[in-house]
């Protein structure tokens, strides 16, 4: 980043949401790199590192998906032994996703190695800082749901 970059304004707070979000992308990716997954695999994945099985409408907001988009994610989890999709007992119409043994421990990978990033990316910065960050996202994800 050039010292301009640096002591500039920012011009915008979603250009630099973006900014950061390919930036993190790709370190996670880098960091990632053995497992073998895309970025969405590893968003999905992400998300049901708690270990709670989610239907496939609950995986998508989680994760910031549409349903749809998540199929084909889901679809290829599936085939590499990291999912199990089933119906939910009592509710035909919906799937539940959850995580086999062999998706666990790469849910945790990715849990441990997002956990690392994101310590590195945050330690020194002041709590009231961090908590500001969550709020803006928070006021962007509900704006993006109006």
């Amino acid at each position: 980043m050039s010292e301009n970059e640096e002591t500039a304004a920012p011009a915008s707070a979603l250009l630099s949401l973006q900014r950061a979000t390919h930036a993190t992308l790709h370190l996670l990716a880098t960091e990632l790199v053995d497992l073998d997954l895309t970025p969405s695999e590893i968003n999905a994945l992400a998300n049901l590192a708690d270990g709670e099985g989610r239907t496939v409408s609950q995986l998508g907001a989680a994760a910031g998906v549409r349903p749809t988009t998540l199929t084909g994610v889901l679809d290829r989890l599936e085939r590499r032994g990291h999912i199990t999709r089933a119906m939910r007992a009592g509710d035909r119409r919906s799937v539940l996703i959850e995580l086999t043994p062999s998706g666990r421990a790469t849910a945790d990978t990715i849990a441990q190695t997002v956990a690392g990033l994101e310590r590195r990316a945050l330690t020194g910065l002041p709590p009231e800082a961090v908590a500001g960050f969550h709020a803006v996202l928070r006021a962007l994800t509900e704006a993006s749901s109006r």
